[in-house]
């Protein structure tokens, strides 16, 4: 009897991940879900047969850990990062360090596919931590894997994302919309998008050793964006402009609190278009027809409105 491909998931159990992991179950895999709450990734396990997602403690700090996650697997997908750090050091350890420690482990392996999601606008170079962390990830990945496909997507919507949600839910709390850094030009993909992409980088042979960079097929202004987001969830708020200064005035005191709602690092990322460039591959060249966000979002913005969306549901 053929043996199963397993696949291993490194942070499996965050937004994109679900995603990920459904689809590999789908398509047959034995899904390893390296992370470090083992309970947490016992939500996945329904969704495929008995047996078939194995949640498997995992820290990066462990080379052990690293090296059981990947003894066997014929896949491999690093979907592990952060916004912003818990403790000091932590960008440097999860996305500079820890790509290039999974791409290592991978190689001595036999690991034949790694697919590694960053974030556009990594560059070692970079003034914000965060994205400086994601291309020094990607070097220490590529110099341990060199086969290893890269994608760099945009800001992901869907269900359970970060960014809409969340300011759908400042809208219906806060009698203003602030806006920091309104011309900032964003192009939201969407996470079945991501993780289609990931599947498709698993697959293709073309896809080896390339760079991706995953976007929706609109660009907005981070105003317009939240502009969009007070129709969809029926709010009247003035849109209110904060002053750079301000606002790192304000993230010097938010970043302190638990949540870390607001970040300095995060401003310097705000000050930076987060587009796919002109020139580089994207979705459609891994056979995918990106998603727009009026197809998704208004859909779970709408227990944002007032009444939680209740009224229109029974209009219907």
């Amino acid at each position: 009897m053929a043996t199963r491909s397993v696949a291993t998931v490194f942070g499996g159990s965050g937004f994109i991940g679900r995603y990920v992991v459904q689809r590999l179950a789908r398509a047959g895999h034995v899904v390893r879900v390296a992370v470090r709450d083992t309970e947490r990734a016992r939500t996945l396990c329904p969704m495929g047969a008995v047996g078939q997602i194995v949640p498997l403690h995992t820290t990066l700090a462990d080379r052990a850990t690293i090296e059981r996650a990947v003894a066997g697997a014929d896949l491999v997908v690093n979907l592990v990062g952060i916004l912003a750090e818990r403790r000091a050091g932590d960008f440097q350890r999860l996305q500079a360090d820890g790509p290039g420690q999974i791409g290592a482990a991978a190689a001595a392996a036999g690991v034949v596919r790694v697919v590694h999601v960053s974030a556009i606008g990594a560059d070692p170079a970079a003034p914000s931590l965060y994205a400086r962390s994601k291309g020094q990830g990607e070097a220490a990945l590529r110099a341990a894997f060199p086969a290893a496909t890269i994608l760099r997507p945009s800001i992901v919507f869907g269900t359970e994302d970060g960014f809409f949600n969340r300011f759908a839910a400042l809208a219906a709390m806060s009698p203003v919309m602030p806006v920091i850094a309104g011309g900032t030009r964003l192009q939201p993909v969407y996470v079945g998008d991501v993780a289609d992409a990931v599947m498709a980088a698993l697959s293709r042979g073309d896809a080896t050793g390339r760079t991706y960079e995953l976007g929706g097929p609109q660009v907005f202004t981070f105003r317009e964006l939240l502009g969009w987001i007070l129709k969809q969830t029926m709010r009247h708020r003035p849109l209110v402009n904060v002053p750079m200064g301000l606002a790192r005035l304000q993230a010097a005191v938010l970043e302190r609190l638990p949540g870390k709602l607001l970040t300095r690092d995060q401003l310097l990322l705000l000050g930076q278009d987060n587009v796919v460039a002109a020139d580089a591959p994207g979705l459609r060249d891994l056979g995918i027809t990106p998603t727009p966000v009026d197809l998704v979002v208004p859909h779970y913005l709408a227990r944002f409105r007032p009444g939680g969306g209740h009224r229109e549901l029974y209009a219907t």
